[in-house]
């Protein structure tokens, strides 16, 4: 009996154990298997990971924090891995890959508490000092962001760049945002970014 599948998208919320809310940063696979990548803090393995309409994705199947900030959800069979983030203007942008912006080149940010915002890549490799502890190799941007963006998708063009992990000020005043770099999520727990 054919069924309608959900799309995992990033930039869009989901929530943890029924309680906090973060944002998907950008979905992938693991041999065949959908999922997400998202921030560290956002969950620990085990942990489950429902939509914004209560629907179960999946459970966490990895994370770290600090030290690093990144996770990874594995999605049920009702999911599908889409290669879009959410653009917060009633479109999507394509993700075709994840090519590192060097210093000065411009990202935007998508999360599901402020929708999307741009700025530019300040730092690369950055040490940030969190109350949890320390968290090396983030990516500094004079892009805003808020609670609840955590883990949603940074991206320039259709390049993948990583997850929200956190800053300072809000969408109001201002503010910088770090985020951990994709690139060594998918190499630490195996996964292909979606593409199209």
């Amino acid at each position: 009996m054919p069924r309608p599948l959900a799309d995992l998208r990033g930039g869009d919320a989901y929530y943890i154990d029924d309680a906090a809310r973060c944002s998907i940063g950008f979905p992938v696979t693991q041999n065949g298997q959908p999922g997400f990548v998202s921030a560290g803090h956002c969950g620990q393995p085990g942990s489950n990971a429902t939509s914004d309409g209560g629907g179960s994705i999946g459970t966490f199947q990895g994370s770290t924090f600090p030290g690093n900030d990144y996770s990874w959800v594995a999605a049920g069979p009702d999911w599908t891995a889409q290669p879009q983030v959410n653009d917060y203007a009633g479109g999507a942008v394509t993700v075709s890959g994840s090519q590192e912006q060097p210093v000065g080149g411009s990202v935007c940010r998508s999360g599901s508490t402020t929708g999307w915002h741009c700025g530019t890549v300040q730092e690369l490799n950055a040490t940030v000092n969190y109350a949890e502890g320390t968290v090396y190799g983030l990516t500094r941007t004079t892009v805003c962001a808020e609670p609840g963006d955590s883990g949603g998708s940074f991206i320039s063009g259709s390049q993948a760049q990583g997850v929200t992990s956190g800053g300072s000020g809000d969408c109001t005043s201002g503010g910088e945002t770090f985020f951990q770099p994709v690139n060594p999520i998918l190499s630490t727990y195996g996964l292909t970014l979606a593409t199209g």
